[in-house]
């Protein structure tokens, strides 16, 4: 099953650095397009596009512009997700690394529709090594006049500034993340009001994802007609999915929306080892669902996941065999969200740890069912309380492995043979 490379089309083929090379292969074309547009025709092609969100719940994009365009206020912000703390993530780091400028164009095309003249890139602290080459990248964008004072004599005004985490997996929630750049303690805040309305410095502001401002590029430079030709109908585009765990070939994949997750494991990735089983996939990264073997004939779309209890969020897809044990996969998620939890709230910072401690006792063989209807009580009520996605999140990989994994559970608590547990207690 071959690539279909939209997003990734210029990896490996120009110099990242240099913004002259990005346009001799056709970048910055859009943003020449959107020059000649007002805010309300911008708008309105992202809309005829379809293009959502691609780093989380898959929100219409167009929607976030016409918020922060209807806006009152002269200040208004272009903001750029790539703090990517999402464990076993890995496509916005390809696409910051190979091909910048197409991130810029995104964004700049998004400060033309809502009248914003700066943007931020907020990158996460791990990623520091991607600074040089953003820096130098700006750089050569601002000598073609790409970015910066009056681009193209357009009498528009837009450059971007790179600010870095702390390494903190809250700050990927977009207000957390304001705070952040705001140089406070990452914190997520209270909604209403929205980011569109107050957002960075209380201004209206726009947040996009990495991967969903390269789109807006690709958009501008083809055309809202070429764009719906990939994907599905109601997700339409390609989509990068980090394909990570017990596979044979693991890697970045683009393919568009829609390519089942069976065909994605076993055609492009070659499927287990030899000798080994699949057991379960976790679609979304470590906040998505853990289906089993037998629900991975499953169409891969924002919609289609969703209705499967799951969500397609980063598109991280994690793969793991029959050397694997579900309780000790779930008792893992808990501990890395419990200690990534900010503590503001009470669900999430309360209810993280008493869910690790839950899960913890039934891997060592003394739980009960009735640790089993408590630990779903409490995740429902993360779910549906927590202030953020963090505690939101937290409550997905728990329900969902209980749902399609309860023997797992109960073969633990009554204490029947598991060898992935077994062998680690020897």
């Amino acid at each position: 099953m071959e690539e279909k490379r939209v997003l990734l089309r210029n990896r490996g083929k120009i110099d990242p650095e240099n913004a002259r090379e990005y346009i001799a292969a056709g970048g910055y074309e859009g943003l020449k397009r959107a020059l000649n547009m007002n805010g309300e025709e911008i708008i309105k092609e992202l809309e005829h596009a379809g293009l959502r969100g691609r780093g989380g719940a898959g929100f219409p994009t167009y929607r976030k512009l016409q918020f922060a365009y209807g806006a009152p206020g002269d200040v208004k912000y272009i903001v750029c997700n790539a703090d990517e703390g999402e464990p076993g993530t890995n496509k916005d780091r390809i696409l910051l690394s190979s091909d910048p400028c197409s991130i810029f164009e995104g964004m700049a095309i998004a400060g033309k529709a809502v009248n914003a003249h700066v943007g931020f890139i907020y990158l996460r602290a791990e990623y520091s090594y991607l600074v040089p080459i953003l820096e130098a990248a700006l750089k050569t964008s601002r000598e073609a006049n790409m970015l910066g004072e009056n681009i193209q004599g357009s009498g528009f005004d837009f450059d971007i500034k790179l600010r870095s985490g702390a390494g903190a997996y809250v700050c990927g929630e977009e207000t957390a993340l304001f705070e952040s750049i705001e140089g406070k303690r990452g914190e997520p805040r209270f909604r209403p009001p929205f980011p569109g309305i107050k957002g960075l410095f209380g201004k209206p502001t726009v947040l996009n994802n990495v991967e969903t401002l390269a789109n807006i590029s690709v958009i501008f430079q083809n055309g809202w007609e070429w764009f719906r030709t990939l994907g599905t109908e109601n997700s339409p585009g390609t989509k990068l999915f980090t394909v990570c765990g017990n596979v044979k070939r693991r890697g970045v994949f683009e393919f568009p929306m829609g390519i089942n997750l069976k065909d994605l494991i076993y055609e492009v990735c070659g499927g287990m080892e030899e000798g080994h089983e699949l057991l379960a996939v976790q679609t979304g990264g470590a906040s998505g669902a853990i289906i089993n073997a037998s629900q991975i004939d499953m169409t891969l779309d924002i919609d289609q996941v969703s209705n499967s209890g799951g969500r397609l969020g980063c598109g991280t897809i994690l793969v793991m065999d029959d050397r694997n044990c579900i309780i000790d996969i779930v008792r893992n998620n808990l501990d890395f969200f419990r200690g990534e939890s900010c503590g503001k709230c009470t669900p999430c910072r309360e209810g993280g740890t008493r869910l690790y401690q839950l899960i913890t006792k039934i891997s060592q063989g003394k739980g009960s069912v009735k640790d089993i209807d408590t630990i779903q009580d409490l995740a429902e009520t993360m779910r549906l309380t927590a202030l953020c996605g963090l505690g939101h999140s937290t409550a997905v990989p728990v329900l969902s492995s209980i749902q399609n994994f309860y023997s797992c559970y109960l073969r633990h608590i009554d204490k029947d043979y598991c060898p992935v547990c077994s062998e680690e207690g020897e």
